[in-house]
This record gives C-alpha cells, structure tokens and sequence, in this order.
C-alpha cells in the first residue's frame, strides 16, 4: 500500500495515500472540528467549521488529501479565530431555541460551538426563511435550524438512493427539501428517518406523539396496552448513561408499567406470528413456483420503496404485516374477547426503533373494522423522553416480565432487529416443518454480519432448496433489484431492511454522540446484544411458542387461514415516482 508522510502540529505520521487530513489528524487523536462531515457519506467541506492551516492558506481538511511533506497546524491563533468565526456566522442565521430543542445535549452545532469557545454571536441581520414541515406522519422538518450542511440528502440519495430531498435556489434562498417545492409527506420519502439520525441539529426529527400516549394514558375509559420491538431493548439504556449494547429488557418492562400501561407485551410474539405466516407463505410460493422470490415485508420503509419504485414486483412482497401490526390486530380480537373488552375501548401504542413505523400505523390497509391496528408509535427516544418526564430511575429499576399473552418469545422473535434475523428465524421454523425433525443447530451464520449484501442456500428435505438473499440499506436493495430485474441474480426467499445494520439503527433510535460513533461500532455493539437475547431464550424457534401454538388453536386455525387472512395479511399499493 502506498503512503505518504506528512507532519500535523509537529507530529510525523504516515498513513494510506488517499488518507484526508481530517482522518490523519483524528489517528494522532487530534480532534478537528466538523459539521458538514459525515464519514463515508458526506465530504461535502462547506460548512468551513474543520478549517486547518496548510502553509499560507486555510483549507478544509474532510477533503484535503494527505501528501508528504505536508506541514499542518490545526491549533494556531489564525486557524482558532477562523473557526470561531465560521460558526458564528452559522449561529447568526441558526434558530438558538436550544433549551427546548429536541437536540439539546445532542446537538452537534452546540459541541462545536462550546469546543471553539463562541460565548457570544457578534453578528446580525436578516435570517433565511425558516418553516416547519409536518405533512408526513414520521418526519418532521425545522427549516430554521437547517444548517445546509448536506448530510441528509447524501444519506437520502447516497445511501439509500431515495432521492426524496435535494438542494433548491441559490445564495441566500438557498434550501433544501423535496422537488417542486412539494412539502416531504407528498414526496417520494419512505420515512426511514435515516435524514434523522444524519442532521447535525434539530431540523429533522420524528413527529412526535408523546402528547396523545399521556392523555389516553389518562383516560379511564381507555384500555392502553404497549407493545415493544425487538431493537429497543438493546438501545434504550443509551438514554439514561448505559454502555451501548446493553439489555435492558426487564428494566424496560418496569419502567413502562410504572408509565400507567394496563399491559405491557413484547412485539417478539408478533415476530413468532409472522414467522408461521411468513414461511407458510415461503412454502407454498416454493411448492408451487408462483410468486418468487418472496420478499419480506416487515420493513414499512422497505416496502413503500417497492410501492414508488418497483410496483411491477409488488406481488412479490409478503401479504403478512409487520409484527407490530399482527400483534395489534390479535390484542384488539383475540385478547379483547378473552379479556371482554370492547376494542373500541383499547388504545394500542408500539415502542418501535422506526420511523417509518409511524407512518405504516396511519395505513388504512393495516386496519379491521374501522379500527387501526396500532393508535399510536413511539420512537425509542420518544419513550426514553416519557420515563424521563415521570422521574423513573430507570438505571436503578428492578427487571419485571412481560404480560402474557403476548410477552413469551422466542429467540427467533428478537433476532428481528438486525439484519438478518427474519431470514434466520423464517429459515429455522421452515426446516423444521418440512424435515419433521429438530435442527442440530439453530444458528445461520451466512445471513449474519453487516456486508450489504448476503446470500446463502438452504436445502429442504426431499431436495427443494432456498435461494436466500439478506440486504439492509436501500442503496444495496436496489442493487440486488436490478440484478433480480436483469436475471443476473435468482432467489427464492429475499429479506430487506430498508436501514444499515437493520432495525438496531433505525431512525427512531438514539442519537449516538459524533465522538462516539468515531470510536465504536454501533451495529456490531447492537446486534451483540441482539443474539446474546437470542442465545439466552429458553426457546429459540417460533413454531415451538407455547402461546403461538395456543392462538392458533383458540383463534386462528393454522398458518394462511381465511381467519389469519382478515386479520394478519394485507395488500400494498402502486405509488408515484415523483
């Protein structure tokens, strides 16, 4: 490998050609500032904040490029006054509202504010037009706080090449959001909330629903039972000064009973059920040859990426709704008339690491008898926000369990929340039922790990097998659709998750310091967390789910019944491009 040998504040270092001087100075544990800059999606240097002084001029360093013999100061009186500058004039124009911002204390604009020293902005005039966007159900824009730094739309067009939101007039007009002026809720935006998680500030965020939870958490006539995804627990202690990857299930389930919910259930069950549902589904599109590949179709943000940009393989997609959904269609039929309760009195809220959960709860095909499925979706940060707002020591709490019927899992259940994990637990329950007998073992190896794309070969007793492709990020979706589309590429069974690493980095889930994400592996630490879940189940299949086995016998029949399709099967619909 060829390397260059530059010297940064008087320190020799070498490193890789191509290395940018913001990289090599960050190995030297040398921190420069940055706002625009987001690693391996974003170099972009126009926010001016990482400024570096390279001989007689001021450069950007997220894109200056190493060479040897370099000389580079990043501390000089010159290099301190320019940033400081730089990022005043940003606050100038910037909606200072911080105490009641959603980013406060996470805010990257505040850290480089407090690192460069700015106690005071020194300048004034006219601000851009600043407006609030609140057309969509999930995502909420702030445009008064909008730096222009760019990150989200590398994330929306880079990485998940949705493309929704883009730069738009020039100078001091200058904004960004979807074409034609059109507001983000009638775009083509799959509401992953991966512009979220890349905006520096406050001026993208879920919408929130905290408000609407409290007061029919206040209403005695209401019934309010919660459900919680697989990928909360294993982020939700980052809120309250846990170390990442920590399992906070129990806790979780404490805190949230203490909240006032009259029960409290793991969406986990909900996984197991569509687990029966799904494979049955995979076994018949198999046995016949119709309608493959199948493609899951748990991931609302995936599917409504299907809807705009591929409707030709619509029929592709999974009938069966997303655990959430299945299970808050059982709560509002089968645990009402268990528990003689009128539906129309049980408020159903989901804890979802998703945005796009938001959205897909608002979908009139994901309804029974004029009822939605789910009222209401929080985001783990909105929960967090709530046990915070009713003075829970939540790192303190004793652990509690799950309410039945719905709180027994399976293992297969949790490994939900990363990449990977339907296929494994679909892959699991489907040998089964077709061999007869028990897997040796129950871990897929091939369909773990974070490469974009993964692919493995499932052999089924009397010799049909199981093309599988594992895909997470909308950029290696559409990938893998135009290879499918081109015939370079065949499958039978396809698992998508529309965010990198999956639902463990949803954009519903906390908000990760820049400091840290420099120095850990948010996936990795996540999903460790995620199967050490899985590996600690006392059951680690769905179809061997006591609870699954007795809803079936109660209520459903069997997987892919007339019953099962009212209520845990649904339909999708062809959107526009543009």
């Amino acid at each position: 490998m060829d390397t260059v040998k530059l010297k940064i504040d008087n320190i020799e270092t070498e490193v890789p050609k191509g290395t940018t001087v913001l990289q090599a100075a960050r190995e030297l544990g040398i921190r420069i500032p940055t706002l625009c800059h987001l690693q391996d999606i974003n170099h972009s240097s126009s926010c001016r904040v990482c400024l570096v002084e390279a001989g007689p001029r001021l450069i950007a360093s997220c894109t200056l490029a190493a060479e040897d013999g370099m000389q580079i100061k990043t501390n000089t009186e010159r290099v301190r006054k320019a940033r400081k500058t730089t990022i005043e004039l940003i606050l100038s124009d910037h909606n200072r509202e911080c105490t009641s911002c959603l980013r406060s204390r996470t805010c990257e604009l505040q850290d480089v504010a407090y690192q460069a020293g700015v106690r005071e902005v020194r300048y004034a005039g006219e601000k851009s037009n600043g407006w609030f966007d609140i057309s969509s159900p999930s995502i909420a824009r702030d445009m008064s706080k909008c730096l222009l730094c760019g990150r989200c739309v590398a994330m929306c067009s880079n990485v998940q090449t949705v493309g929704a939101i883009g730069f738009m007039n020039r100078g001091f007009d200058t904004m960004i959001g979807p074409a034609l002026d059109k507001p983000i809720g009638e775009s083509v935006c799959v509401n992953c909330g991966q512009c979220i998680m890349a905006c520096p500030v406050g001026a993208l965020q879920e919408r929130e629903h905290i408000q609407d939870v409290w007061k029919a958490l206040a209403d005695p006539h209401k019934y309010v039972v919660v459900q919680t995804a697989p990928a909360v627990r294993v982020a939700l202690g980052e809120e309250f000064g846990m170390p990442m990857g920590t399992r906070v299930t129990g806790k979780m389930v404490a805190a949230l009973r203490r909240l006032g919910f009259d029960k409290v259930f793991d969406t986990d069950f909900g996984a197991d059920l569509t687990i029966m549902e799904e494979g049955t589904e995979l076994l018949h599109r198999v046995e016949t040859g119709k309608g493959l590949p199948l493609m899951t179709s748990c991931c609302p943000g995936w599917v409504k990426f299907v809807e705009h940009f591929y409707p030709d393989m619509l029929d592709n997609l999974s009938s069966c709704k997303s655990p959430h959904e299945m299970e808050g269609a059982m709560i509002k039929s089968y645990f009402a008339e268990m528990m003689d309760i009128d539906p129309e009195r049980i408020v159903v809220v989901s804890i979802m690491p998703c945005t796009a959960k938001k959205y897909e709860g608002e979908r009139t095909e994901l309804s029974n008898e004029g009822m939605q499925d789910v009222d209401y979706v929080l985001t783990t940060r909105e929960i967090a926000q709530m046990i915070k707002e009713a003075g829970i020591d939540f790192a303190n709490m004793r652990g509690e369990t799950f309410d039945n019927p719905f709180g027994e899992s399976s293992g297969a259940g949790v490994i939900f929340g990363t990449t990977g994990g339907v296929a494994e637990a679909a892959l699991r329950t489907v040998f089964e039922l077709v061999a007869g007998h028990e897997l040796e073992t129950v871990e897929y190896n091939a369909v773990r790990g974070m490469e974009g794309i993964k692919e493995t070969v499932v052999e089924l007793p009397g010799g049909k097998i199981i093309r599988t492709a594992v895909v997470h990020g909308l950029g290696n979706a559409r990938k893998l659709m135009s290879m499918i589309q081109k015939g370079i590429r065949k499958y039978e069974f396809i698992e998508v998750m529309a965010c990198e690493g999956g639902c463990i980095c949803g954009g519903g889930q906390p908000m990760v310091d820049a400091k840290v994400r420099e120095k850990v592996n948010v996936k990795a630490e996540r999903a460790r967390a995620i199967y050490a879940e899985d590996e600690a189940a006392t059951i680690r299949k769905s179809h061997k789910n006591p609870y699954i086995q007795k809803i079936y016998q109660e209520f459903l029949d069997k997987p892919n019944s007339h019953k099962s399709h009212i209520y845990l099967h649904t339909h999708y619909l062809v959107r526009s491009r543009y």
